[in-house]
C-alpha cells in the first residue's frame, strides 16, 4: 500500500472512530510503528487530524459542537468500558446513584443491571433503557424527563426540578471535556445546568472521562475539576494531564485497556 493510501485509510478511520491507536494501525497495516507515527505527522500537518500520546484524535472541534450519541459511542470504545468496569466497583448493593448522560455512563449502566436494591436517577434517555430493559423487581429507575439534546440527555426546567429535590449516594458523571482552565464542560448550555445540579444533589462525585477529554473545552463549564471525589480514566492520559489532575482532583484512577475490544 502507497503511503497516500495508507493516509487515506488513517484520516478515513480517524473521522468514523474519533481517533486511532498508533498499536491498532501497526496490526492493522502491516508496517513500523515509526510509519505509523510518519503518516500522523504528515495527516496532523495537514490539518487532517490531531496527535495525541499513543496516537491521534479527530482536529479539536468547536466550544458548541455536539455529535449526536450514536457517533460518541463509536469512539473510544474499549477505553469506556474498562472505565465502566472500574467505576461499577463503587457501587454498592441497596445505593442510590445518579448517572449523568453520556457514552461512558451507559456502558457503566450495563455494568450494573445485575446489582441488586438500587435507586437509580439519571436524565439519560439510554441509560434508563438499558435498566428497563434489564427488569428488576427489587430496582427504581427515576428519568427526569425534560427536554432532549443531540446526546439524547433531558434538560430543562423539569429536569433540574426533579434532581433538585433528590440526594443520591453517589453521582457519576459524563463529560464532553476537561481542562485546567475550564474544568469539566459541555457544548450545550442547558446540559451545563443539569448537570450542575447533579453534582450539587450527590454525595460523592465520580467523573467518567477517556484520556481523549483532556484539552477538550465546551461552551459551558459543569464544574471544578476540585470538585471531583474521583475521576477515572485511562492510561493514555498524558503524564502533564495526569499531574494536573492529581493535584486538583480527589484521587485519579487510570485503567488499563483492552485494546483488542471492538
Amino acid at each position: 500500500m502507497l503511503a497516500r493510501q495508507r493516509q487515506a485509510a488513517i484520516a478515513d478511520r480517524v473521522r468514523v472512530n474519533g481517533a486511532v491507536r498508533v498499536a491498532d494501525l501497526v496490526a492493522e497495516l502491516g508496517v513500523s510503528d515509526m510509519t505509523i507515527r510518519r503518516d500522523l505527522e504528515a495527516l496532523a500537518e495537514r490539518g487532517l487530524l490531531t496527535k495525541v500520546h499513543g496516537g491521534a484524535t479527530v482536529v479539536n472541534p468547536g466550544s458548541t459542537d455536539e455529535p449526536g450519541f450514536a457517533a460518541k459511542a463509536a469512539r473510544q470504545r474499549p477505553e469506556k468500558l474498562a472505565i465502566a468496569a472500574h467505576a461499577a466497583g463503587f457501587v454498592a448493593p441497596g445505593s442510590a446513584i445518579a448517572l449523568s448522560a453520556g457514552t461512558t455512563t451507559v456502558e457503566l449502566a450495563r455494568s450494573l443491571v445485575d446489582v441488586p436494591g438500587l435507586t437509580v436517577v439519571t436524565n439519560s434517555v439510554p441509560v434508563a433503557d438499558v435498566f428497563y430493559r434489564a427488569d428488576r423487581p427489587d430496582r427504581t429507575v427515576v428519568l427526569t424527563g425534560g427536554e432532549r439534546t443531540p446526546s439524547d440527555a433531558l434538560v430543562g426546567p423539569i429536569a433540574l426540578t426533579t434532581i433538585r429535590t433528590l440526594h443520591p449516594d453517589v453521582v457519576f458523571l459524563g463529560v464532553h471535556g476537561m481542562s485546567a482552565r475550564a474544568g469539566f464542560t459541555t457544548p450545550n448550555l442547558m446540559e451545563a445546568d443539569t448537570n450542575r445540579a447533579l453534582i450539587a444533589a450527590g454525595e460523592r462525585l465520580v467523573v467518567l472521562a477517556d484520556s481523549t477529554k483532556w484539552g477538550t473545552v465546551g461552551i459551558a463549564s459543569m464544574g471544578e475539576l476540585s470538585e471531583a471525589d474521583v475521576l477515572v480514566t485511562d492510561v493514555g492520559i498524558s503524564d502533564e494531564a495526569a499531574a494536573v489532575l492529581r493535584e486538583r482532583v480527589g484521587k485519579l484512577v487510570e485503567v488499563e485497556v483492552e485494546t483488542d475490544v471492538r
